[in-house]
């Protein structure tokens, strides 16, 4: 494979120091790198900037940029709130649970768990209005199996019709 990872997933934040308080307070991230310019290495455009790197787990990277001289942050408002969103995953549905609870007790808004059969998320969202899932995988080998043999029948029929392919129905309608 030509990529062997994510190297850094990055958004924007309103306040960096406010943003790495609160990943390090409700999801146990780290702090580790901080990045400052008044010139965008890339573009070298005058464009001063905080760039913020988390340990999300396993190598894995989030990253933020504060902005000062932009326009205030927006989200693209053609697209739907849920639609948008960074997941993580967590090990076990008790950390789930016990995590939407400690979530809950900090007084942040959380939705779920919601059972996606081969996953069970919570959803919420950051300082910053990024939504974000936690997710604990509960899928089986064999539930595994059948999604892979018909991914490619689903996405080849969803390109021609535009329709909800029925091929793993049994996902959302309790049958499996």
């Amino acid at each position: 494979m030509l990529v062997q990872k994510v190297h850094h997933v990055a958004y924007r934040c309103i306040d960096a120091k406010e943003t790495v308080e609160w990943y390090q307070k409700h999801l146990d991230m780290k702090f580790v790198l901080a990045i400052a310019e008044d010139e965008v290495p890339s573009t070298k455009a005058a464009d001063p900037y905080m760039h913020i790197f988390l340990d999300a787990g396993a190598g894995n990277i989030l990253a933020f940029f504060e902005l000062p001289s932009q326009p205030p942050m927006d989200r693209d408002h053609n697209t739907p709130v849920w639609v948008q969103h960074l997941a993580l995953e967590v090990d076990s549905v008790d950390t789930l649970i016990a995590t939407k609870a400690k979530l809950e007790a900090a007084g942040i808004e959380v939705v779920g768990p919601t059972n996606h059969t081969i996953f069970k998320s919570i959803y919420f969202f950051d300082p910053n209005g990024h939504r974000l899932e936690l997710a604990a995988n509960t899928g089986t080998p064999d539930m595994m199996r059948k999604l892979d043999e018909v991914k490619w029948d689903m996405i080849n029929e969803w390109s021609q019709t535009k329709r909800a392919p029925k091929h793993a129905a049994w996902m959302h309608d309790g049958s499996m």
